[in-house]
């Protein structure tokens, strides 16, 4: 493994700047498939956001990674830091398999109060949260193979040190044990760990990071049971009255509403102990067939005060197939959380495209036609002002390659049936379904990359994530229906 660090800037580095280096220039170019506004790793295999956390100045994106192949293996923690959100600097991995297993999933944290010890107050470290994955026990038929350990750093996560007492939770002779997801609980001046077991999530509780005493277990009878549950993550959120509720999000693979892998959540209260759900509906985060294993970042500063979300854009039905070359994976824009109280469907969670990523785009050209092409392959798209009950937006191609979307009172559908590549997998080329559960659609935003289409309805009340993978291009944009407003953005 190389023990220099290369440095790559990424995505959004060209994107929002107009300096960029000729090395992101070739990859543009030669690299089909690449997005330019999303994180990719130079090369090798990623899935699932790692231990999102704000530091001193920088954004940490880690990530399931394998440097070696295109296609999942022993996983690493990759690593990537960013001043905004928008450009990604790659920097070394962090976090290398060890005899107690391949590094899977987890979050980190910032211990401020030096409650692990491994830091002081004035030089507080970060801690990682992880799930050790003993293959050779897996493939022994073993049911206990997989562990919860840490890891710390004291120079903002350039270089790590594995706690010497791993796994600081054992398996209680589970098989399915994992994804921790750790944040501070103020108000008990404790640790709260989130942690996916079987078809439920289970909360732990630390003083220290290193002894950790279970507390109670959610959603064995509540949610979709169809998928292992994966990723769990829970915060507080206030609703458009100040009323404080908390969040529970869990991925789930395979049967989410697209067949595959999805993420569901449920809105309740949460007393350090027990979290209580609001209801017991099941609702998906993304109706979309290619958010996954989204979680949120912990220590953002209190005057900025969101909650930003990162997710893995794929699905576990075609993801080590998908037609890239030298990497596969990208990151979902990353999006702001927020919830509402609805008449008549209880608490919806709304995702809401940050402002750092609008930004990345110019003022937009205003479009008097319902029909007319991109001057670039890469652009936000928004319609306003809609007030119909139905509507289909079609982007195309020369090549008669094409991605829509249809609504009307009830629904918003996708189409990616006829939007290029998709022999790789049976399942690709697919329609889907959304229910709107009261949502009029007035407002879309739609994200074009290379490689991803991301739908916005009405500032993030409902989303829907989908790769495509088109031989070139669709540039040409069509709109059936009714639209005081359409504009087409650029990246500056």
């Amino acid at each position: 493994m190389r023990k220099i660090a290369i440095v790559f800037i990424w995505a959004l580095m060209a994107a929002c700047s107009k300096k960029s280096t000729s090395d992101n220039q070739a990859l543009k170019v030669t690299e089909k498939y690449r997005p330019e506004y999303h994180f990719t790793p130079k090369s090798g295999w990623m899935n699932d956001p790692n231990g999102l956390t704000f530091f001193e100045g920088e954004y940490h994106l880690f990530y399931q990674h394998y440097p070696d192949s295109t296609v999942w293996g022993p996983m690493h923690w990759g690593h990537a830091v960013s001043k905004d959100l928008n450009h990604w600097e790659e920097l070394p991995i962090a976090l290398y398999p060890d005899s107690l297993g391949y590094i899977f999933s987890g979050s980190a944290v910032i211990d401020y109060n030096n409650t692990s010890g491994f830091g002081t107050k004035d030089m507080p470290a970060m801690v990682a949260i992880f799930t050790y994955h003993n293959m050779k026990g897996e493939k022994a038929n073993k049911i206990d193979f997989q562990t919860q350990g840490i890891a710390y750093s004291l120079d903002k996560g350039r270089t790590w040190t594995k706690y010497e007492g791993n796994p600081v939770l054992k398996n209680p002779g589970i098989k399915d044990f994992r994804d921790p997801k750790v944040s501070w609980y103020a108000a008990e001046n404790k640790w709260v760990m989130v942690l996916a077991v079987k078809s439920q999530a289970n909360i732990y509780s630390s003083k220290d990071l290193k002894n950790w005493t279970l507390e109670s277990e959610f959603g064995k009878t509540i949610g979709s049971h169809e998928g292992v549950w994966e990723c769990p993550d829970l915060f507080p959120l206030k609703d458009q009255n100040g009323l404080e509720k908390w969040v529970m999000l869990v991925s789930i693979n395979p049967n989410g509403p697209q067949g595959g892998s999805a993420t569901q959540y449920f809105v309740g209260d949460f007393d350090g102990k027990t979290f209580t759900p609001a209801d017991t509906t099941t609702r998906w985060m993304d109706y979309g067939a290619d958010n996954y294993a989204g979680v949120t970042f912990s220590n953002v500063p209190g005057k900025d005060g969101r909650r930003i979300l990162i997710g893995w854009m794929s699905n576990w039905q075609y993801a080590n197939v998908v037609p890239t070359e030298k990497w596969r994976s990208a990151t979902t824009i990353p999006r702001e959380l927020s919830i509402e109280k609805t008449p008549g469907h209880g608490f919806r969670l709304n995702s809401t495209p940050i402002k750092e990523t609008i930004d990345c785009f110019d003022k937009g050209k205003t479009q008097t036609e319902n029909s007319f092409e991109s001057e670039k392959g890469n652009y936000l798209l928004e319609l306003s002002g809609i007030g119909d009950a139905a509507g289909t937006l079609e982007i195309s191609n020369e090549k008669g390659e094409r991605f829509s979307v249809k609504f009307d009172k009830s629904q918003l559908i996708t189409d990616r049936t006829m939007a290029g590549v998709s022999s790789f997998s049976k399942e690709f080329a697919a329609i889907h379904k959304a229910p709107l559960h009261g949502i009029i659609v007035n407002k879309i935003q739609v994200f074009v990359d290379a490689s991803s289409v991301e739908i916005f309805i009405n500032d993030g009340e409902l989303v829907m994530t989908e790769l495509i993978f088109p031989n070139e291009p669709l540039t040409k944009i069509k709109f059936m229906g009714n639209t005081q407003d359409k504009k087409i953005y650029y990246l500056k």
